[in-house]
């Protein structure tokens, strides 16, 4: 069983900086920086994210699966840091001075990153299946599992109902607490395992120091972050195009003003 001077050997985390509402500014202002210089190379990275949300409609609005096309769609944004991890190393190419063309997107998946960017992506699945198991239960709580499932009878039971309105309570509160654990999650740890040759247990630790040190900063980034997707779900989810690259490419900045490298 471990001791605590087992503990003391765990591999140290780099410092943290404590930044301020300007350093999220100027994160987005690079990050749109980044996206204008790159745009005609990768929209269509972008462009994956609106095919998906599409696929979920098709699949989810058949009856049985109905009650998981909002948590599907919203839960979506959880596997926003692992798709993201191309724009990271092409905004950390770029601002080294080196050779950021689209062929590098990938680069992250060939390297020393591979393996933690595995484990770390493997721990947003098992927060996205979390989260759908959890927001079955919630319908099931309050609907039951024998609702009908028209789409006309559905909406009208979620918007004209007590159990409705329960079911949106407690889903959007769910949804909070998943959003949360994956903003702790994830804030650096991505980036700084692109960055960095650590492994995925030190990044995580890491994005728990930053969170834990701006704990108003990381709120305030979160809330930006759910604006722009949700701007970006409309119309028809095309406008994720232009804000999936851009997060990322922002997302690594805020990165390098949070962690000292």
């Amino acid at each position: 069983m471990p001791t605590f001077q087992d503990t003391a050997a765990l591999p140290t985390i780099p410092d943290i900086r404590r930044i301020d509402n300007g350093d999220l500014k100027w994160a987005l202002a690079e990050g749109w920086k980044d996206f204008q210089e790159k745009r005609g190379d990768l929209l269509f990275i972008g462009l994956l994210y609106p095919m998906i949300c599409l696929i979920a409609v098709v699949v989810t609005f058949n009856d049985p699966l109905l009650p998981l096309f909002f948590p599907l769609v919203a839960g979506l944004s959880i596997a926003g840091p692992a798709v993201a991890s191309g724009f990271y190393e092409l905004a950390r190419r770029r601002e080294e001075g080196r050779d950021s063309s689209w062929w590098h997107f990938l680069d992250p998946l060939n390297g020393r990153s591979r393996t933690p960017l595995a484990m770390l992506t493997a721990g947003l699945a098992v927060l996205f299946v979390g989260w759908l198991i959890v927001a079955y239960a919630i319908y099931g709580a309050t609907f039951g599992v024998d609702a009908p499932l028209d789409i006309s009878a559905f909406l009208s039971r979620v918007f004209t109902t007590e159990a409705g309105w329960m079911m949106i309570v407690l889903g959007n509160l769910a949804g909070a607490a998943f959003a949360i654990a994956t903003l702790v999650f994830t804030w650096v740890s991505f980036p700084m395992v692109v960055d960095k040759p650590v492994d995925a247990g030190v990044a995580v630790r890491t994005s728990i120091a930053a969170v834990s040190k701006n704990p108003r900063e990381a709120f305030g980034w979160g809330l930006r972050v759910a604006g722009l997707l949700l701007l970006g779900l409309l119309p028809a989810a095309i406008g994720l195009a232009v804000v999936l690259p851009w997060l990322g490419y922002a997302t690594w900045h805020l990165y390098t003003r949070v962690v000292v490298r």
